[in-house]
Protein backbone atom coordinates (compact mmCIF):
# COMPACT_ATOMS: atom_id res chain seq x y z
CA UNK A 1 0.00 0.00 0.00
CA UNK A 2 0.90 3.91 -0.44
CA UNK A 3 0.11 6.93 0.76
CA UNK A 4 -0.34 9.83 -1.54
CA UNK A 5 -0.75 13.18 -0.08
CA UNK A 6 0.06 15.01 -3.20
CA UNK A 7 -3.03 16.43 -5.55
CA UNK A 8 -5.38 13.42 -6.66
CA UNK A 9 -4.89 12.92 -10.10
CA UNK A 10 -8.74 12.85 -10.93
CA UNK A 11 -10.96 14.63 -8.87
CA UNK A 12 -14.62 14.33 -9.17
CA UNK A 13 -16.94 17.09 -7.50
CA UNK A 14 -20.58 16.55 -7.55
CA UNK A 15 -21.10 14.40 -10.63
CA UNK A 16 -24.52 13.36 -11.63
CA UNK A 17 -25.78 11.89 -14.46
CA UNK A 18 -29.39 12.13 -15.61
CA UNK A 19 -30.86 9.92 -18.34
CA UNK A 20 -34.29 12.15 -19.16
CA UNK A 21 -36.07 11.70 -15.40
CA UNK A 22 -33.92 9.00 -14.94
CA UNK A 23 -31.11 10.52 -12.47
CA UNK A 24 -28.11 7.23 -12.70
CA UNK A 25 -25.45 9.52 -10.80
CA UNK A 26 -26.15 11.60 -7.89
CA UNK A 27 -23.91 13.84 -6.45
CA UNK A 28 -20.62 11.67 -6.35
CA UNK A 29 -17.31 12.63 -5.13
CA UNK A 30 -14.23 10.71 -5.60
CA UNK A 31 -10.66 11.29 -5.73
CA UNK A 32 -8.28 8.85 -7.66
CA UNK A 33 -4.81 9.02 -6.64
CA UNK A 34 -1.82 8.35 -8.73
CA UNK A 35 0.43 5.33 -8.09
CA UNK A 36 -2.76 3.72 -6.51
CA UNK A 37 -5.73 1.20 -7.34
CA UNK A 38 -9.03 2.14 -6.49
CA UNK A 39 -11.39 -0.19 -6.53
CA UNK A 40 -14.73 0.82 -7.58
CA UNK A 41 -17.56 -1.31 -6.13
CA UNK A 42 -21.37 -1.89 -5.80
CA UNK A 43 -24.16 -4.09 -6.82
CA UNK A 44 -26.00 -4.27 -9.92
CA UNK A 45 -27.31 -1.19 -11.33
CA UNK A 46 -25.62 1.13 -8.48
CA UNK A 47 -24.23 3.51 -11.16
CA UNK A 48 -20.40 1.90 -11.89
CA UNK A 49 -20.41 1.73 -15.57
CA UNK A 50 -21.88 4.93 -16.00
CA UNK A 51 -19.34 6.54 -13.71
CA UNK A 52 -16.15 5.47 -15.68
CA UNK A 53 -18.18 5.78 -18.60
CA UNK A 54 -18.46 9.52 -17.81
CA UNK A 55 -14.91 9.69 -16.88
CA UNK A 56 -14.00 8.09 -20.19
CA UNK A 57 -15.65 11.04 -22.17
CA UNK A 58 -18.73 8.52 -23.55
CA UNK A 59 -20.87 10.95 -21.63
CA UNK A 60 -21.01 14.14 -20.58
CA UNK A 61 -21.85 14.59 -17.01
CA UNK A 62 -25.22 16.53 -16.54
CA UNK A 63 -23.78 18.35 -13.55
CA UNK A 64 -20.38 18.82 -11.06
CA UNK A 65 -17.01 19.33 -12.04
CA UNK A 66 -13.92 16.69 -13.78
CA UNK A 67 -10.71 17.63 -12.36
CA UNK A 68 -7.43 16.15 -13.93
CA UNK A 69 -4.27 16.97 -12.77
CA UNK A 70 -5.43 19.98 -10.76
CA UNK A 71 -7.33 21.38 -13.53
CA UNK A 72 -11.19 21.57 -14.41
CA UNK A 73 -11.73 19.30 -17.10
CA UNK A 74 -14.61 18.92 -19.73
CA UNK A 75 -13.96 15.38 -21.58
CA UNK A 76 -16.63 15.37 -25.06
CA UNK A 77 -15.56 12.49 -26.23
CA UNK A 78 -13.42 9.16 -25.15
CA UNK A 79 -10.66 10.47 -27.35
CA UNK A 80 -10.52 14.01 -25.19
CA UNK A 81 -10.03 11.68 -22.16
CA UNK A 82 -7.56 9.25 -24.37
CA UNK A 83 -5.48 12.63 -25.26
CA UNK A 84 -5.25 13.47 -21.77
CA UNK A 85 -4.09 10.24 -20.61
CA UNK A 86 -7.15 8.46 -19.33
CA UNK A 87 -7.42 4.76 -20.42
CA UNK A 88 -10.18 2.42 -20.72
CA UNK A 89 -10.30 -1.67 -20.81
CA UNK A 90 -13.71 -2.70 -21.32
CA UNK A 91 -14.74 -6.00 -20.75
CA UNK A 92 -15.09 -7.04 -24.20
CA UNK A 93 -11.11 -5.25 -24.44
CA UNK A 94 -11.95 -3.97 -28.24
CA UNK A 95 -9.09 -5.97 -29.54
CA UNK A 96 -9.20 -7.63 -32.87
CA UNK A 97 -8.97 -11.39 -33.03
CA UNK A 98 -7.62 -11.43 -36.27
CA UNK A 99 -4.54 -9.26 -35.78
CA UNK A 100 -1.44 -10.30 -33.78
CA UNK A 101 -0.32 -8.86 -30.65
CA UNK A 102 1.88 -6.47 -32.18
CA UNK A 103 -0.64 -5.00 -34.47
CA UNK A 104 -3.29 -4.69 -31.86
CA UNK A 105 -1.17 -2.87 -29.21
CA UNK A 106 -0.26 -0.73 -32.67
CA UNK A 107 -2.98 -0.26 -34.20
CA UNK A 108 -4.10 3.73 -34.69
CA UNK A 109 -0.61 5.00 -33.45
CA UNK A 110 0.94 2.75 -36.29
CA UNK A 111 5.22 3.64 -36.25
CA UNK A 112 6.36 4.34 -40.08
CA UNK A 113 9.69 3.79 -41.90
CA UNK A 114 11.00 6.34 -43.73
CA UNK A 115 9.77 4.51 -47.24
CA UNK A 116 6.07 5.08 -45.54
CA UNK A 117 5.80 1.69 -44.75
CA UNK A 118 5.11 0.14 -41.56
CA UNK A 119 8.43 -0.47 -39.41
CA UNK A 120 7.61 -3.73 -38.48
CA UNK A 121 11.12 -4.11 -36.36
CA UNK A 122 10.45 -0.75 -34.47
CA UNK A 123 6.75 -2.27 -33.57
CA UNK A 124 8.13 -5.27 -32.43
CA UNK A 125 10.46 -3.87 -30.21
CA UNK A 126 8.27 -0.95 -28.45
CA UNK A 127 5.63 -4.28 -27.90
CA UNK A 128 8.51 -6.40 -26.50
CA UNK A 129 9.68 -3.73 -23.86
CA UNK A 130 5.89 -2.83 -22.82
CA UNK A 131 5.37 -6.47 -21.95
CA UNK A 132 8.96 -6.82 -20.60
CA UNK A 133 8.33 -3.64 -18.53
CA UNK A 134 4.99 -4.72 -17.11
CA UNK A 135 6.74 -8.41 -16.65
CA UNK A 136 4.12 -10.26 -19.13
CA UNK A 137 6.27 -13.48 -19.27
CA UNK A 138 3.07 -15.77 -20.29
CA UNK A 139 3.05 -14.53 -23.75
CA UNK A 140 5.57 -16.35 -25.52
CA UNK A 141 5.42 -15.39 -29.42
CA UNK A 142 3.91 -11.73 -29.97
CA UNK A 143 3.73 -12.36 -33.65
CA UNK A 144 0.43 -14.63 -32.64
CA UNK A 145 -3.37 -13.83 -33.46
CA UNK A 146 -5.11 -12.56 -30.83
CA UNK A 147 -7.75 -14.69 -30.95
CA UNK A 148 -5.54 -16.92 -29.94
CA UNK A 149 -4.90 -16.16 -26.51
CA UNK A 150 -6.08 -17.16 -22.88
CA UNK A 151 -8.40 -14.37 -21.18
CA UNK A 152 -5.53 -13.20 -18.96
CA UNK A 153 -3.23 -12.97 -22.20
CA UNK A 154 -5.95 -11.18 -23.88
CA UNK A 155 -6.15 -8.73 -20.79
CA UNK A 156 -2.58 -8.52 -20.69
CA UNK A 157 -2.41 -6.92 -24.50
CA UNK A 158 -5.02 -4.44 -23.65
CA UNK A 159 -3.29 -3.03 -20.46
CA UNK A 160 -0.53 -3.04 -22.72
CA UNK A 161 -1.50 -0.74 -25.22
CA UNK A 162 -2.68 1.69 -22.40
CA UNK A 163 0.37 1.84 -21.38
CA UNK A 164 2.28 2.41 -24.78
CA UNK A 165 -0.08 5.38 -25.31
CA UNK A 166 1.40 6.83 -21.69
CA UNK A 167 -2.24 6.64 -20.14
CA UNK A 168 -1.67 8.17 -16.38
CA UNK A 169 -4.92 6.37 -15.24
CA UNK A 170 -5.96 3.04 -16.68
CA UNK A 171 -9.55 1.96 -16.06
CA UNK A 172 -10.27 -1.29 -15.97
CA UNK A 173 -14.13 -3.13 -15.83
CA UNK A 174 -14.38 -6.43 -14.50
CA UNK A 175 -10.52 -7.59 -15.26
CA UNK A 176 -11.08 -10.78 -13.52
CA UNK A 177 -14.59 -11.96 -14.81
CA UNK A 178 -14.97 -15.37 -15.90
CA UNK A 179 -11.05 -15.73 -15.82
CA UNK A 180 -9.60 -18.76 -14.00
CA UNK A 181 -7.30 -19.17 -11.20
CA UNK A 182 -3.79 -18.80 -12.76
CA UNK A 183 -5.18 -16.36 -15.22
CA UNK A 184 -6.57 -13.69 -12.33
CA UNK A 185 -3.24 -13.92 -10.54
CA UNK A 186 -2.01 -12.53 -13.88
CA UNK A 187 -4.31 -9.50 -14.70
CA UNK A 188 -3.94 -8.99 -10.97
CA UNK A 189 -0.01 -8.86 -11.05
CA UNK A 190 -0.46 -6.45 -13.90
CA UNK A 191 -2.69 -3.71 -12.05
CA UNK A 192 0.30 -3.80 -9.76
CA UNK A 193 2.54 -3.37 -11.69
CA UNK A 194 0.88 -0.15 -13.55
CA UNK A 195 0.37 1.37 -9.60
CA UNK A 196 3.87 0.79 -9.07
CA UNK A 197 4.94 2.90 -12.37
CA UNK A 198 3.23 5.07 -10.85
CA UNK A 199 0.12 4.59 -12.67
CA UNK A 200 -3.59 5.23 -11.52
CA UNK A 201 -5.43 2.49 -11.40
CA UNK A 202 -9.70 2.39 -10.78
CA UNK A 203 -10.84 -1.26 -11.57
CA UNK A 204 -14.55 -2.39 -11.24
CA UNK A 205 -15.43 -5.30 -9.66
CA UNK A 206 -17.28 -7.74 -8.32
CA UNK A 207 -14.47 -10.44 -6.77
CA UNK A 208 -13.81 -8.81 -3.18
CA UNK A 209 -11.32 -11.45 -3.24
CA UNK A 210 -9.40 -9.50 -5.69
CA UNK A 211 -10.22 -6.17 -4.51
CA UNK A 212 -8.54 -6.53 -1.01
CA UNK A 213 -5.90 -7.93 -2.70
CA UNK A 214 -4.70 -5.43 -4.70
CA UNK A 215 -6.62 -2.04 -3.96
CA UNK A 216 -5.34 0.81 -2.34
CA UNK A 217 -8.68 2.56 -1.85
CA UNK A 218 -12.58 1.11 -1.79
CA UNK A 219 -14.94 3.18 -3.31
CA UNK A 220 -18.61 2.01 -2.53
CA UNK A 221 -21.63 3.48 -4.70
CA UNK A 222 -25.27 2.34 -4.12
CA UNK A 223 -28.06 3.13 -6.56
CA UNK A 224 -26.34 6.03 -7.81
CA UNK A 225 -24.86 7.17 -5.24
CA UNK A 226 -21.32 7.44 -3.44
CA UNK A 227 -22.17 5.85 -0.06
CA UNK A 228 -18.68 5.08 1.37
CA UNK A 229 -14.72 5.48 0.40
CA UNK A 230 -11.33 5.55 2.08
CA UNK A 231 -8.46 3.45 2.54
CA UNK A 232 -8.99 -0.20 2.18
CA UNK A 233 -7.97 -1.03 5.50
CA UNK A 234 -10.84 0.30 7.15
CA UNK A 235 -12.78 -2.07 4.88
CA UNK A 236 -13.16 -5.78 5.43
CA UNK A 237 -15.53 -8.52 3.10
CA UNK A 238 -18.16 -8.16 5.98
CA UNK A 239 -18.73 -4.25 5.94
CA UNK A 240 -17.84 -3.85 1.87
CA UNK A 241 -20.66 -6.18 1.62
CA UNK A 242 -23.43 -4.23 3.59
CA UNK A 243 -22.31 -0.86 2.30
CA UNK A 244 -22.97 -2.64 -1.28
CA UNK A 245 -26.24 -3.96 -0.56
CA UNK A 246 -27.88 -1.65 1.92
CA UNK A 247 -26.18 2.04 1.12
CA UNK A 248 -25.35 2.42 4.98
CA UNK A 249 -22.94 1.82 7.58
CA UNK A 250 -22.57 -1.66 9.23
CA UNK A 251 -24.13 -0.93 12.48
CA UNK A 252 -27.45 0.48 10.03
CA UNK A 253 -26.91 4.20 10.83
CA UNK A 254 -26.66 6.13 7.25
CA UNK A 255 -23.76 7.96 6.54
CA UNK A 256 -22.03 10.25 3.81
CA UNK A 257 -18.57 9.43 2.88
CA UNK A 258 -15.58 11.06 4.94
CA UNK A 259 -18.45 11.82 7.79
CA UNK A 260 -16.03 12.26 10.73
CA UNK A 261 -17.25 9.80 13.05
CA UNK A 262 -16.16 6.29 14.22
CA UNK A 263 -17.40 4.77 10.78
CA UNK A 264 -16.40 6.42 8.08
CA UNK A 265 -13.96 5.03 5.94
CA UNK A 266 -11.80 7.76 6.25
CA UNK A 267 -11.16 6.37 9.58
Amino acid sequence: MTVNDAEPLLRLRGIGKNFGPVHALTDIDLEVPASQVTALVGDNGAGKSTLIKTIAGIWEPSGGEVIWQGKPVHFRSPKDATAAGIATVYQDLALADNLDIVQNMMLGHETLAKTRLLDEISMEKQAKKTLADLRVTSVRNIRQPVGSLSGGQRQSVAVAKAVMLEAKLVIMDEPTAALGVSQTALVLDIIEQLASRGIAVLVISHNLTDVFRVADRIAVLYLGRMVSNGPVANYDTSSAVHWMTTGTAPNGSAQKPGAANPQSAEG
